[in-house]
């Protein structure tokens, strides 16, 4: 292909932004649009010389364009994918133009499962970073010890947080599919992204398909402790005929590497894993498990326990799990990512860790395409079940979803209750802001669980607890 010119509609999501950055630097003249453009990857992409257009239309994508990169987010009748179409430009997706540009000949190492990539990605990278590999890496957050969510480097080594998610409008296979894995981390598998998969079985068959694209110089570490992850393994020993060697590592006795030896204190986590001593500046058994497939992939790199011991002692975290966002009049507010039964009674057990004489509440934010459909009811109320306090918010766009598979936030809120937790419905961030102040003791934890903006409720939070 002789490209010298790219366009990327959707340019100023995080992974869209990295690798736009990427191809700006590799010498390609790059233009870019998006319907939200504003600080810090608007600035990020200013300072890459990179014209970025508010909104879409066909007249931004210039005439002399090679390459349209079309992000997940867009669909049929967006203005500039029927452009494209209407004018037969040349397109790829995102994960297939990494794939292309950046990912053959390299060793390539995929951190999959439903919870905890974006985590052990950030680990792994970090622990590359800081043992002077410099990896090429691609997560879904900001881990604070990188900087930012992405970068390509001359390194022989790339991390890339492995989504199971579609991949765009036109190629509904998961993105971790278009990788090239060499080394595949799967962390856990459980029912998720209900707007596109009808049940675990289609969730395990893509996992089973990435299992097929791995090399026989090629690793995969899954967790011992997850039925869906031993099931997909069984299948690959047929499948593969033990073309791909698979480890497992967790706390069973089954396990092959066995994490051991659990310490787990407000401050810090310790571990053994194969024997080996750790120590990771993080609460909850998950961040635990996080670290042990880090430190698996990292030992399969060539590093030394020595090294991942250095790299763990100044991992900073993620920003958006367990972040504290300010500490007024002796009330902390968080934030956390946390949005699936699962990621929520982590969250929350790590905060128990973190703060364990406090009261915690949990304001959350139903919002992702799984929490605003009923697929996952009982579990959801089971898992917010376990805070002190809950608040609900009842600011839901319902309207991509059919009336029968909606999430039923009144009966959500009885089933908590229930079970003896005081849960609110709340009209939204404002009403749940003015609900919680009348209410909240010096001491009290007030974590915010939501994948979206939750209406900025945090800063509107510590403004009401100054006053």
């Amino acid at each position: 292909m002789n490209i010298k010119n790219i366009h990327f509609s959707g340019i100023c999501g995080t992974a869209m932004g990295a690798v736009a950055s990427a191809m700006a630097n590799k010498g390609y003249r790059v233009t870019g649009s998006d319907e939200n453009v504003y600080p810090p990857m608007s600035t990020f992409l200013k300072k890459q010389d990179i014209t970025i257009t508010q909104g879409y239309s066909p007249n931004n994508i210039p005439d002399d364009t090679d390459l349209v990169i079309i992000g997940n987010a867009m669909s049929r009748g967006n203005p500039e994918v029927e452009a494209v179409l209407e004018r037969k430009l040349r397109y790829m997706s995102l994960p297939e133009a990494m794939k292309e540009f950046f990912l053959w000949g390299k060793k390539n190492y995929v951190v999959t499962g439903t919870h905890g990539k974006t985590t052990t990605t950030s680990m792994l990278t970090w622990i590359m970073e800081n043992s002077q590999l410099n990896p090429s890496f691609m997560i879904g957050g900001i881990a604070r010890n990188l900087g930012c969510g992405g970068r390509f480097t001359d390194s022989d080594y790339c991390v890339l947080e492995g989504d199971e998610y579609d991949t765009a409008f036109f190629d509904k296979r998961s993105k971790f599919l278009h990788y090239l894995p060499q080394v595949v981390i799967i962390n856990n598998i459980e029912m998720d992204h209900a707007d596109i998969y009808n049940s675990v079985e289609e969730i395990k068959l893509s996992f089973k398909r990435l299992l097929r694209l791995i090399p026989s110089n090629g690793i995969v570490y899954l967790n011992a402790d997850c039925p869906n992850c031993r099931e997909v393994w069984d299948h690959a020993k047929t499948a593969l005929r033990n073309c791909v060697r698979i480890e497992s590592v967790g706390l069973g006795e089954h396990a092959d590497h066995r994490i051991a030896n659990l310490d787990l204190r407000p401050d810090s986590s310790s571990f053994t894993l194969d024997g080996e001593p750790y120590k990771i500046p993080m609460a909850g058994e998950f961040n635990v498990r996080n670290a042990a497939m880090a430190a698996s992939a990292a030992l399969h790199a060539g590093l030394t326990a020595q090294q991942i011991r250095a790299a763990f002692d100044t991992f900073q975290g993620i920003a958006r799990r367990q972040e504290i966002r300010g500490v007024i009049n002796g009330v902390t507010v968080i934030d956390d990512f946390a949005h699936h039964p699962t990621a929520i009674t982590q969250a929350i057990s790590g905060l128990r860790q973190l703060f364990p004489k406090s009261r915690l509440w949990v304001l959350f934010d139903p919002r992702s395409n799984t929490m605003i459909r009923n697929t996952l009811q009982k579990e959801l109320g089971t898992a917010l079940s376990t805070a002190d306090f809950v608040a609900l918010s009842s600011a839901v766009n319902f309207k991509r979803v059919k009336p029968e598979e909606r999430l039923d936030l009144e009966a959500l809120q009885t089933a908590i209750q229930a079970t003896g937790t005081d849960c609110y419905l709340g009209k939204g961030a404002d009403d749940i802001v003015t609900h919680v102040i009348t209410r909240v003791h010096p001491g009290d934890i007030l974590a915010v669980m939501s994948n979206g903006s939750f209406d900025s409720i945090h800063s509107k939070l510590l403004a009401a607890l100054a006053q």
